[in-house]
């Protein structure tokens, strides 16, 4: 008994001490924080995601306050945010809302396997082990990686063997784009409007696309002569817009054989 009474007591008076010399050190090298850094800091959105490429929102609040780092470097708080962290600043701030968007169309019903996929099951492992399970080489293998990736549970794998987005929860901070081994994720802006290409496949032979995919780009070319503003060109094998130029006239995606074209103002359903 008189062992358990001392070792509680030693305890006791350790904790108090050591909660002393923690609050006494604390003093001795406490460092004054910048006020503005401290402003710029509550005013991101503290996601912590690392998406702006600084380790949180203390790293990057520091860095927009040093000037190695512009004040709308956070594309999670978009440009409500963007213009908080300028006032405080006192420098002009906007940042345009981006969302990701799938360029790949290839699911499990256009776009079949190569064969039984047996290792890892994650997009990163297959692409270094096999490089990829699908026919086309250049598909979305569905495996996730850019759902797990995801900060914000804004994508989610569907029954498709696709990822879908949820525009209302998606940022635009990216993460999921860098994650995507196949590149098939990009970012859009939120409000864009004009037709993009749903297909990241660059082999220039039609034969072996319509083999690998039933809804590949075929590069006819067909979308390249109907647009009256000369707004669309074929380029690597794949449709590219000129946004300066494109009036969302929707000839180009009715033109196109394989349904590769899509306006985004209607694939992405804007959520105000």
């Amino acid at each position: 008994m008189n062992v358990i009474v001392t070792t509680l007591v030693v305890s006791l008076v350790l904790s108090a001490l050591l909660g002393f010399l923690l609050g006494f050190f604390k003093k001795v090298f406490h460092v004054e924080v910048d006020p503005t850094e401290s402003a710029v800091r509550a005013a991101l959105p503290g996601a912590n995601c690392g998406a702006c490429g600084y380790p949180g929102c203390d790293g990057l609040a520091a860095a927009i306050v040093r000037g190695d780092a512009p004040v709308n470097a956070c594309p999670v708080g978009g440009a409500s945010c963007a213009a908080e962290v300028g006032r405080i600043m006192g420098v002009e701030g906007s940042a345009e809302k981006k969302v990701a968007m799938l360029l790949c169309q290839g699911s499990t019903e256009f776009c079949k396997p190569k064969a039984e996929y047996v290792g890892v099951k994650t997009c990163r492992a297959a692409k270094l082990s096999v490089n990829g399970t699908k026919l086309c080489d250049y598909a979305c293998m569905g495996f996730g990686d850019c759902e797990v990736a995801c900060p914000f549970d804004a994508i989610h794998v569907g029954a498709d063997g696709l990822p879908h987005v949820d525009y209302a929860k998606c940022t635009g901070c990216g993460i999921c784009v860098a994650e995507c081994p196949q590149r098939t994720l990009t970012l859009t802006p939120f409000e864009r409007k004009g037709a993009v290409a749903l297909c990241s496949n660059r082999n220039p032979r039609k034969a072996q696309v319509i083999k690998d995919c039933k809804i590949g780009c075929i590069k006819c070319m067909k979308c390249e002569k109907v647009c009256p503003k000369l707004a669309i060109k074929v380029t690597d094998g794949i449709p590219v817009v000129d946004y300066s130029l494109c009036d969302s006239c929707g000839e180009c995606v009715k033109s196109c054989p394989t349904h590769v074209l899509a306006l985004i103002e209607e694939k992405v359903a804007l959520v105000q």
